[in-house]
Parts: structure tokens; sequence; C-alpha cells
């Protein structure tokens, strides 16, 4: 059994996570949009257009995430850190520095970025570098936690997650920061905090049964694996309606609402506090519960609901009263949902050997959620003319991550079944 760690482990990986969750989502929310918008809709009356152009190029940066976060996963189950220097030691801290400079530079050229064009091939470098990052990070979890502190891991990342929106957003509002700037504060946090925490925490090398179990085994056995696959493919869906009722808020204020410009920026922030808040008490809350009672499933499909609830207030009377009352409930099922689901997916990793690839896929469930969800939400936008589709959308879908994540058994009644079966 693994030993439990100790408050600086989890405050150095809690500081990793809110710079990780800063540099991805505060683009997302604030400058990305804010960037397209003043190069595509100049005239004014284009702003669906932009809104279209916004959403493919986080769309394309989440498939190409997709791909980097589970193929860095299991090259660093792979990592033989013998030739490294004793700082680089480890399967996983060289990924996540090497990660988290990439990340770095490829933000500073988002910045420097003039055209749509430029922008989305140097938005996909930090998708890229998000992602390598993150599965390093992400495979920490299982490679150092006892199951009693993974609820506690999960709540670390969920609500970095909301703190990192509201302090990147915050940051660049009320210190008037411009676009540029804001990339280039960003590029240096992630650089500084990102490596310093992977050199920070501990990074043992990969045990040698570990080691000779992956020269001899099918690469694509946990997808087969039952339950991990029905916990995919809840979190992917529930994080695509999470995307879908929070990312465009933008652009709902701006021309859902019709809100002027600096109103509509203000708004956003404070709509981004009140998410914050929320997902934060949700969080810490469910991960206690969840490590205490060693319940998984049922508290993560029930945010999932809770989080439905919030497209549909929304939908059905989009006022900015409504709208915040809808970002709390959204904040609260998101929060729970994100910590608990985390604690579950570690919960039923099918194979020892391969945890960063299979924790890189996790995590790229959930990212790949968070950046498909701008681009279809651009579509529905387009269809109708008008957001009422994206918030009901938001809620449907999020009700079918919540019934997909019931099919997976959670880790009690696999081990009482294998006991029947014999296995």
């Amino acid at each position: 059994m693994r030993a439990r760690v100790g408050r600086t482990w989890m405050t150095v990986f809690t500081l990793a996570w809110l710079v990780i969750w800063m540099v991805q989502l505060t683009p997302l929310q604030l400058l990305l949009p804010l960037q397209l918008d003043s190069q595509v809709s100049d005239d004014g009356d284009r702003w669906v257009h932009g809104v279209v152009v916004s959403g493919l190029i986080l769309g394309v940066g989440g498939l190409v995430g997709v791909i980097a976060g589970p193929l860095a996963g299991a090259l660093s189950d792979r990592t033989d850190s013998a030739g490294f220097p004793g700082w680089l030691g480890g399967r996983r801290r060289v990924w996540a520095i090497g990660g988290s400079l990439g990340t770095a530079v490829c933000l500073i050229l988002t910045g420097f970025a003039h055209r749509p064009l430029l922008v989305g091939a140097a938005w996909i470098g930090v998708s890229v570098g998000v992602a390598v990052a993150s599965a390093a990070f992400t495979a920490l979890i299982a490679d150092q936690l006892p199951a009693d502190q993974r609820g506690a891991a999960g709540a670390a990342i969920g609500s970095s997650q909301a703190a990192g929106i509201v302090i990147g957003v915050g940051a660049v509002v009320t210190l008037g920061l411009t676009v540029l700037a804001g990339y280039l504060f960003l590029a240096v946090l992630i650089a500084v905090v990102g490596a310093g925490a992977a050199c920070l925490l501990p990074d043992p090398p990969d045990p040698r049964e570990t080691r000779a179990a992956l020269r001899e085994h099918d690469p694509w056995r946990s997808l087969r694996d039952r339950d991990f696959s029905w916990m995919l493919a809840g979190r992917l869906i529930a994080n695509i309606g999470n995307a879908l009722g929070t990312s465009l808020f933008l652009f709902f204020l701006l021309y859902g609402l019709d809100q002027e410009k600096s109103a509509a920026e203000d708004n956003l922030l404070l709509l981004v506090v009140v998410y914050t808040i929320f997902v934060v008490i949700a969080s810490i809350v469910s991960g206690v519960y969840s490590d205490r009672t060693g319940r998984r499933r049922i508290p993560t499909v029930v945010a999932a609901m809770v989080q439905a609830v919030s497209g549909v207030v929304i939908c059905v009377h989009p006022t900015f009263a409504v709208t915040m009352a809808g970002a709390a409930l959204m904040g609260v099922g998101y929060g729970a949902f994100s910590t608990v689901g985390l604690a579950f997916a570690t919960d039923l990793l099918p194979h020892e050997e391969d945890h960063g690839r299979d924790l890189g896929i996790v995590n790229v469930a959930a990212a790949l959620g968070q950046l498909i969800g701008p681009m279809l939400g651009a579509g529905l936008v387009a269809a109708v003319g008008g957001f009422w589709l994206l918030f009901a959308m938001a809620a449907v879908l999020s009700v079918i991550g919540g019934l997909l994540t019931m099919l997976a058994r959670d880790k009690s009644t696999i081990a009482v079944t294998d006991v029947v079966s014999g296995r």
C-alpha cells in the first residue's frame, strides 16, 4: 500500500494545476475571443463568424491534444531516467518540464499572431504542451497516492481549475492587460511554476516488474475494459456539456444579452467568480466525502445532473440574473463531477504499468470535452442565430454523461463480482 503524502506535496501539486488551468482557460474564456473578435469582426456585423472561428481553433487544438496527452503518458510509462541528470530522474518529471516550457513558448507565439490562421497554429502548440504537462502531473496520483487521498487530489485539480479561471481572467481585466501582455503573463507563470513544481515533486523510478510487464502486453487492453470505457465516455460527454454552458459566455453577454463590451467583460469576471466559488466548495466537499465513504460513482452521476439543471434555467429565462444562478449551479455540478470523477477514474485504472497513458486518456477526455464544446457551440449558435440551443444541448449532454457514468461499476462492485465469478 502506498504511504500517505504530506501537505507540502499537495500544495506544490495544487500550484502546478492552478497554473496549468490558468494558461489553458484564461485564453479560452477571454484572450482568444477578444483577439479573434478584433481580427474578424472589426466592422461589427460579423460576430457569428468570430464565434465560429474561435470555436474551430479551440476544437482543432483539442483534437491535437487528444493525441498528445495519452502519447506523452505512454512515453512517460516507458521513460528510463538512467541517462538523465539527477534532477531529471524519474519517469514523469522530464515530460512535465518539457510540456511546461513548450506551453510557454507557444503562448508567446499566440500573443504575437496577427491573423486567425497563425493564432490557430500557435494555439495547437499550447494545447500540445498543456496535454503533455497534464499527463505527467496526473500520473503522479496513481504513482504515489493511496486510495484515501485520491479524492483530495481530485479536489486540488477541480478547485484549481475554477480558481485558475478567476485569477487569470481577473488579472487580465483588473490590471488592464492587453491581449499580448496577457499571453506573456501566462507564459512566465507556466515556465516558472510548472517547471518548478515538476522539479520539487518526488518522481521515483518505475519498479523493475512494471518495466518488464510493459514489454509484452496488449497496448489497447485498457480501452477494452468495460468499466473504464463507460467512465471515459461519460467524462467526455459531461465535459462537452459543461463547455457548452461556459465557454461562450463572453459572446452570450455581448450578443445574447446585448451588453456593451466593457460591461460584458466586467460581467464575465463576475460570472467567473460566482462559478469559481461554487466549484471550489463543491470540489472540496465532494472530495472529502468520497475519500471518507469510498463512494465515487453515485456522487459523480448526481453532479452531472446538477450541471444539467444550469443549462435548463438559462435556456428557459435568459437574463443576466438567471445566468448568475446558472453559473452557480454549473459550478456545483462540475466541481463535484470533476473531483469525484477523477478519483473514480483512478480507482478504475485496469493495469498498473499503463497508469501514465491511461490517466493521460482520462485527462484528455475532460480536456477534449472542454475544447470540443466551443466548436460544437459555435455551430449551434450559427444554426439558430442565437444561444438557446447552446444551453439546451448543454443540459442534454450533461444528462447523457451522467447516465453513461452510471454504467461503470465502482471498485467495490467489481471486487464482489470478481469473487462471485471466481476470478
